[in-house]
């Protein structure tokens, strides 16, 4: 069930960020990503907190990226990692040029 989900959400949009609402590292990687302007239907943020399944999707996570915490941040179905990954990315600038490239953003 959790691998099914996950997939069905990857392809539904181009970034997708699986997250707790409360935990400090979710919210400051929703901070980073909602600071771009994307295009409708381009970013998806899923609340797995009140997921019946959490545990399997968690698990999932762990094999699937070697992390079972999140946020699990994945653009075009890859996944980048989670906050500590983002924060560089964005730094840097690679963030905004990985969702120009993907043609993510809004002009």
């Amino acid at each position: 069930m959790a691998q099914n989900f996950v997939k069905s959400k990857l392809k539904t949009s181009k970034v997708t960020m699986f997250e707790k609402p409360t935990c400090a590292f979710c919210i400051r990687a929703k901070g980073i990503l909602k600071k771009y302007k994307f295009k409708a239907g381009h970013l998806e943020i899923i609340d797995i907190y009140k997921l019946d399944f959490i545990s399997s999707l968690q698990q999932y996570f762990m094999e699937t990226t070697g992390e079972r915490t999140v946020p699990r941040i994945y653009i075009e179905e890859k996944c980048i990692g989670g906050c500590s990954d983002l924060v560089p990315l964005e730094n840097s600038g690679e963030l905004e040029k990985a969702l120009q490239s993907i043609g993510a953003l809004r002009d």
